[in-house]
């Protein structure tokens, strides 16, 4: 069967499959047999296709994990800037359809820049599942080439980064769903759901657990690996020089060291803060707001590559007399603190991957209360309900296809995330703050507002932002 070059891929896939039962896909020079019975009314055409932007560790064990599990969506693309990854990436969704359909399948393009991914208009959606520093970044260009966004937490790497993805996705109109999966977790869910609704009375106080990080020591620099371009790794960050333990594993999928550098993240403030933080202001009723103080302390490594902040202490108010405090002192979890009793709610035995830095107790209660009766009321039809979600990435798909917004849309990613960097403001200049939220800058204070923002390397800035 011959097809003219000037019908798209869609429209030829879409027309073969109306022949019979049996269609033969050539989707990357190699044919790949699938019955047609396997989709159903997720056929081809009905689809969302995906290409994966960063390949690593949390996108093969959460982000493309999760994905591939939806029928109605299909991983057509992977891109990463380490090509021994991008290529395992590939194998790892080859060998995921493989399995699913029962025939050879290599129907998986393979990207190592960004841009050109994006080009291919065959491609609905994008999940980004980068370090942090990219993540506004690549975000924006995703919006601007058309394409919907699963964006892993944080939402960026500064509060103007944020800020400037949030008006990305309104002006664009797609759909962007924050990889802030507590959201579509029932404990938190119904957490959020009992302190709307006064079970614990007026709510006064929050506790937030978070880890910190541990000091490293100094690793010498070593050659930059052929697989590796590290220039498009750096992004808009200065030039540093290329050490293993600086970026990712290059023969694991493993816990990467980027992690502890401030150069491309925050440290757990931003890391596990950005989910906490985040389940905390939907109890709270602050989700499109911030804190108007925060103050703090935090010790900060002396020496060695990782320099993220260790243990520390920040607290904040917000403007309806609500406290916050965020400490590694605390259980890792939200403790929501009222007039009439306690909630505290974490994610039990979950860890999202293999090397999450923080082991959870066995059999770990995943909500607990002052009082029983508290977590056995039911929340009746005319109470406080929020928004309900199974599963992340699949309220995600469901948004691309019906248009609604998803559970963790940008806006309150962003205002979660910046709220988080606030905190770190304050560690770093280790005095009180005072934030603006609906004007987004500190007030009174030139030293805070000029960590508001980053430079940008060149070619990797984002409009406006250079």
């Amino acid at each position: 069967m011959s097809t003219p070059k000037k019908i798209g891929r869609r429209s030829f896939v879409k027309n073969s499959f109306k022949a019979g039962a049996i269609s033969t896909l050539s989707l990357s020079g190699f044919p790949v047999i699938v019955p047609a019975t396997v989709f159903g009314k997720n056929s081809p055409s009905n689809r969302i296709n995906i290409g994966a932007i960063g390949v690593g560790r949390i996108s093969r064990e959460h982000d493309m994990a999760e994905t591939l599990k939806y029928d109605k969506a299909r991983i057509m693309a992977v891109c990463d800037v380490d090509s021994k990854r991008l290529g395992e990436g590939k194998q790892y969704v080859n060998d995921f359809y493989t399995k699913k359909t029962g025939a050879a399948y290599d129907g998986v393009t393979m990207y190592s820049d960004h841009r050109e991914l994006l080009l291919n208009k065959d491609i609905d959606a994008v999940i980004i599942s980068t370090p942090d520093h990219s993540h506004a970044y690549l975000g924006i260009h995703a919006v601007e080439a058309g394409k919907d966004v699963y964006l892993q937490k944080p939402a960026s790497l500064t509060i103007a980064e944020g800020r400037a993805l949030s008006n990305a996705v309104h002006r664009t109109g797609r759909i962007l769903q924050i990889g802030s999966q507590q959201r579509s977790w029932a404990q938190f869910r119904y957490a959020a759901e009992l302190v709307r609704n006064g079970r614990i009375g007026e709510l006064k106080t929050v506790y937030v657990g978070l880890p910190g990080d541990p000091a490293g020591n100094e690793e010498p620099e070593m050659p930059v690996p052929k697989n590796l371009n590290y220039d498009a790794w750096l992004g808009s960050t200065p030039y540093v020089y290329y050490t293993e333990k600086r970026v990712h594993p290059q023969n694991d999928y493993s816990r990467p060291g980027w992690l502890r550098m401030e150069q491309f993240g925050a440290g757990m403030i931003t890391g596990w803060g950005a989910h906490h933080v985040d389940s905390a202001h939907w109890a709270m009723d602050t989700e499109y707001t911030g804190p108007v103080e925060v103050w703090g302390q935090a010790s900060f490594p002396q020496s060695g590559l990782w320099d993220v902040h260790g243990l520390f202490k920040t607290e904040a108010l917000y403007a309806n007399g609500v406290k916050m405090i965020i400490s590694n002192e605390i259980p890792n979890g939200i403790k929501f603190e009222g007039t009439k009793g306690w909630i505290f709610v974490t994610r039990g035995n979950y860890r999202a991957s293999a090397t999450d830095p923080v082991q959870n107790t066995e059999n770990a209660k995943a909500l607990t209360a002052s009082d029983e009766k508290i977590i056995t009321s039911v929340i009746g039809p005319n109470e406080i309900q929020l928004y309900k979600s199974t599963e992340q990435h699949g309220n995600w798909l469901d948004c691309i296809q019906s248009r609604l917004q998803p559970i963790s849309p940008v806006e309150v990613g962003h205002r979660s995330c910046s709220t988080c960097l606030i905190h770190h403001i304050a560690m770093k200049l280790k005095r009180k703050v005072y934030w603006d939220p609906m004007n987004e800058r500190f007030i009174n204070d030139d030293a805070a507002n000029s960590m508001l923002n980053r430079p940008h390397r060149y070619p990797y800035q984002i409009k406006g932002l250079e």
